[in-house]
């Protein structure tokens, strides 16, 4: 049953965002006649998508390579134990404020909340058979979720496997090519080529 909720998080995150991404195809915001509120939403925006997108290279960094054999217990995942999770919330509310509504944003919050602590405590339980009583005390230790700063600890040197990370930073940077779909959808509307079916606030 793990295996099944932690494989299902691909196909199932995929889906979400492909719906979504047909309603903003053809949506626009009613926040769009002020500027100073819509601005506002795509800075925050491209902030949040700057900070997830630089958080998910710097956890991939430190998993490449060792991600089911070893414990990782630095760097981001010294102060969290679900980095990679935190850094893409950030990153996919990011995105959904680029949209410049509300609505978006808050719809991609309660998905995650709703399917993404399922998945985590799937994947705990794992490597909880996996590691035993050392993840028993890195749990005592390190939050399960919103990070701690104080308790970062980083090695003077790391080794990764290049290949690996190279492959995930590409994952990394979905977020900013999002942000770039967004602005030729908008454009797009701008222009009349995409019609506007739905107002979102």
């Amino acid at each position: 049953m793990n295996f099944i909720i932690e494989k299902s998080r691909i196909p199932i995150s995929r889906i979400f965002a492909g719906i979504l991404f047909i309603v903003i195809l053809f949506s626009d915001s009613k926040w769009e006649n002020i500027s100073f509120v819509s601005n506002i939403f795509f800075l925050v925006g491209c902030i949040l998508v700057g900070i997830g997108s630089l958080g998910r290279i710097w956890c991939s960094l430190y998993i490449a390579g060792y991600k089911n054999s070893v414990l990782v217990t630095s760097g981001p995942y010294s102060i969290t134990r679900n980095p990679l999770y935190f850094f893409s919330l950030l990153g996919s509310v990011g995105v959904g404020l680029a949209t410049e509504t509300l609505v978006t944003p808050f719809v991609i919050l309660l998905l995650f909340l709703g399917y993404y602590p399922i998945v985590i405590r799937s994947e705990e339980r794992r490597l909880l058979k996996l590691h035993g009583e050392n993840f028993e005390v890195y749990c005592r230790k390190t939050p399960t979720f919103f990070p701690k700063l104080s308790l970062l600890e980083e090695p003077l040197t790391y080794i990764v496997n290049a290949k690996i990370f190279r492959k995930n930073i590409f994952g990394a940077l979905w977020f900013i090519w999002l942000m770039g779909i967004l602005e030729i959808i908008e454009a797009f509307h701008e222009a009349g080529v995409l019609p506007i079916y739905l107002r979102i606030y």
